[in-house]
C-alpha cells in the first residue's frame, strides 16, 4: 500500500562521530554549573556569551557559503550538533532563531546585501532573531492576520500587534509577516515578510507572563514603524510561501521530540540509584526510547528531503504532532517511576528540571501550530480533505 507520507531513511555515518564527541567535549565543561532550571529553558534560555562561543567554534550557519559566514558544511553535522546541545539543555536562544529559520529563509529570498549584511553576524552569535507571526487574533489561522505595512516614501509604515514572541525583548531583529496588499478577507493574498530592527522607534515589547513567573513571551505592538524599501524580503506579495515554507524547517526540527529530554538521563539514573530498575520500569523506559528513535529517524528523514530541495510540510506537521505527544510524556512517566515530587526550588537538576517541565509541557502543543492545525494538514495529507 503506498504512503502519502514519505518517510525515505537517512542514517548518520560513523565519521559524525569525531564531531559528536568535540561538542560533547565542549558542553561538559560549559554544563558543569547549570541547574535543572536552567537546563529546562534550552533553545528559549538567551546566554549571548554562549551564543558567541558557539559561533567561534563554527557551529552556527554551519551549511550555509563561506561568502556569508557559513562553513558549508553538511546539514547532517548540523543535526548532530543541535542534537548533542538540545541532549544537554545547552541555552541556545540568543541563536536559535537565526540558524534554525531566519538565515535559511535569508539565503533562499533575501536580497545579496541583507546576506551580506546579516548572515555572517547571525554565524558568529552577534545578531539575534525572532518571529514575529501570531497576531492576537491570529494564532495558528495565520491568513487571518491584518497587521499592515502601508507603502510611503522610501519604505513602508508598520501597525498592527504581534503575540508569543519569543525573546522579543532581548532580540536585535524581528522577520515579520505583514498584509501589504489585499484585504483579510482574501487570507492568502498580499502577504510580505520584513526584516525589522526592533530599536525602531514605534515597537513597544509587553511581556507574556506564564505559569512559572517568567517572560520568554512577549507582545510586540507596531505603531507607524518606518523600514526602509531594502528590508522587505524577497518580492511583495510572497510573504504566504515563505512563511510557510519556513515552518516546515521550524517543526521537523529535533526540539520539537527532544525539549523534555534531559529529564530522561537524570530520571535513569536516579532509578539506578534507588535500586529501582524493576521490570516495570525498565519497559516504561523502554517504550520512550523506542518512541524517541523513531521521532529520531523521522527527523532525519525530513532533514534529506530538504537537503534535496523539497518542501514536506505534512510530514513535518506528523512529526511535530508525534514528537510534542512524546515530550508531554516524559515528566508524567519520571514522576511515575520515582517517589519524588517536582520542585523548582529543590537545589537538585532532577526535582528542578521536572519542576520547570510539569509547569511548560502544556505549552509544547501549542508553539509553531496547534494540534488542531496540525492534524489539519496532516488529514489533508491522507486525503480526508
Amino acid at each position: 500500500m503506498n504512503s502519502p507520507f514519505s518517510f525515505k531513511p537517512l542514517a548518520l555515518p560513523a565519521t559524525l562521530e569525531p564531531l559528536r564527541q568535540e561538542v560533547r567535549d565542549f558542553l561538559a565543561d560549559a554544563s558543569s554549573n547549570w541547574s535543572g532550571w536552567k537546563i529546562g529553558h534550552s533553545w528559549t534560555g538567551f546566554d549571548r556569551d554562549f551564543s558567541r562561543e558557539v559561533g567561534r567554534r563554527g557551529w552556527i550557519g554551519m551549511t550555509w557559503p563561506k561568502q556569508y559566514g557559513g562553513h558549508e558544511r553538511s546539514g547532517l553535522e548540523r543535526y548532530v550538533v543541535v542534537e548533542e546541545m538540545l541532549a544537554l539543555g545547552a541555552p541556545l536562544g540568543a541563536h536559535w532563531f537565526g540558524d534554525r529559520q531566519s538565515g535559511p529563509l535569508l539565503l533562499r529570498m533575501g536580497s545579496e546585501e541583507q546576506r551580506m549584511r546579516f548572515l555572517p553576524l547571525i554565524a558568529k552569535g552577534e545578531a539575534s532573531f525572532c518571529i514575529g507571526l501570531s497576531e492576537p487574533d491570529s494564532g495558528s489561522d495565520l491568513a487571518s492576520l491584518r497587521s499592515r505595512a502601508s507603502r510611503v516614501e522610501g519604505g513602508w509604515r508598520l501597525n498592527g500587534r504581534k503575540v508569543w514572541t519569543t525573546n522579543g525583548h532581548l532580540c536585535d531583529f524581528m522577520i515579520g509577516l505583514f498584509r501589504t496588499g489585499a484585504s483579510a478577507e482574501e487570507r492568502h493574498k498580499g502577504l510580505s515578510q520584513f526584516l525589522i530592527d526592533m530599536r525602531s522607534s514605534g515597537i513597544e515589547v509587553r511581556p507574556i507572563y506564564d505559569l512559572t513567573g517568567e517572560a520568554h513571551f512577549n507582545e510586540v505592538t507596531f505603531q507607524d514603524v518606518f523600514v526602509p524599501d531594502d528590508m522587505i524580503i524577497g518580492g511583495e506579495g510572497d510573504g504566504w510561501s515563505q512563511a510557510t515554507a519556513e515552518l516546515a524547517f521550524e517543526r521537523s526540527q529535533p526540539d520539537r521530540y527532544m525539549s523534555s529530554y534531559p529529564l530522561l538521563p537524570l530520571a535513569i539514573d536516579a532509578i539506578r540509584t534507588e535500586g529501582a530498575n524493576d521490570r516495570f520500569a525498565q519497559r516504561r523506559i523502554g517504550e520512550a526510547v523506542a518512541q524517541l528513535a523513531v521521532l529520531r529517524e523521522m527527523s532525519l528523514s525530513i532533514l534529506g528531503q530538504l537537503q534535496d530541495g523539497h518542501s514536506p510540510a505534512k510530514e513535518a506537521a506528523l512529526v511535530k504532532e508525534l514528537g510534542n505527544t512524546h515530550e508531554q510524556r516524559i515528566p508524567e512517566l519520571v514522576r511515575e517511576l520515582l517517589d519524588s515530587a517536582p520542585s523548582v526550588a529543590a537545589g537538585d537538576k532532577l526535582s528542578e528540571l521536572q519542576g520547570f517541565l510539569v509547569q511548560n509541557v502544556p505549552s509544547f502543543s501549542l508553539r509553531g501550530g496547534t494540534r488542531e492545525i496540525l492534524r489539519g494538514i496532516i488529514a489533508k495529507g491522507l486525503g480526508l480533505r
